[in-house]
């Protein structure tokens, strides 16, 4: 079964629900057998490279806050994220373009190492003093201890193009699949969770999911293609059945 999380770096509600899907994931019996995979979702999507600000001021211009109120929602971000033993910076943090790092994540899938970035990713983003907006030398040194080769990074986020249509290509699925806003999991392309559910709601999905999932069924071409003839012939552990004509 593969599951397929739309998520962005700037989103505290994926960070959050990432861990908690994997608390759900962890405990799940066919753990083994499902196949998680991250993809690409802007909130910002446009924003220039070099356009950033504090989160408080963000929220208050996006949305109309205030600024207690913008605050205050951080300390409650704050406390879920404990709730779910995440580092959270509450105060500080900047907000940016997250569209290199998304292409930097594609990158990391291809070398086999897309979790781990993410991981660093979310971290720095919301736990650690250093901005990861607009600083190439910062996703430089996070690639690098994701595991990747560091000059192969630096080449990615220097070309403006390496990955662009693979991010892009994401942000039209999850528009395809109606979701407005992240996290947004989709489950063997059948069910959908929206948003950082308890894990007992991930649980409950994986279970339905899981258990639902069709049987495959085989079609053949008649009697004459079970008995080896018209071209019904295929390899299997024993060897490859030789047509005797």
């Amino acid at each position: 079964m593969r599951v397929e999380i739309w998520s962005d770096i700037a989103c505290p509600w994926c960070y959050v629900g990432k861990a908690r899907f994997e608390k759900a994931l962890a405990a799940f019996p066919h753990r083994d057998g499902v196949e998680v995979v991250h993809r690409s979702f802007e909130l910002d999507p446009g924003r220039a490279k070099d356009d950033i600000q504090s989160v408080v001021s963000m929220l208050t211009r996006k949305y109309g806050m205030s600024e207690a109120q913008a605050e205050a929602g951080e300390d409650n971000l704050g406390a879920q994220a404990a709730a779910e033993g995440l580092p959270y910076r509450t105060r500080g943090r900047d907000h940016g373009s997250t569209f290199d790092m998304h292409r930097l994540l594609h990158f990391a899938r291809e070398q086999g190492r897309q979790v781990e970035l993410l991981d660093l990713l979310y971290r720095a983003n919301f736990a650690e003093e250093r901005s990861v907006y607009n600083d190439d030398e910062r996703l430089v040194e996070l690639a690098g201890a994701a595991g990747l080769d560091e000059d192969a990074a630096r080449r990615v986020l220097a070309d403006p193009e390496a990955y662009a249509a693979e991010v892009r290509a994401d942000e039209r699925e999850a528009a395809q699949l109606g979701a407005t806003g992240v996290p947004f999991f989709v489950l063997d392309r059948t069910y959908g969770v929206s948003g950082a559910q308890p894990a007992e709601v991930f649980a409950r999905a994986l279970s339905q999911a899981w258990g639902e999932r069709a049987p495959l069924r085989l079609i053949d071409g008649g009697s004459a293609a079970t008995d080896g003839q018209d071209g019904a012939e295929a390899c299997g552990p024993d060897g490859c059945a030789v047509p005797q004509h």
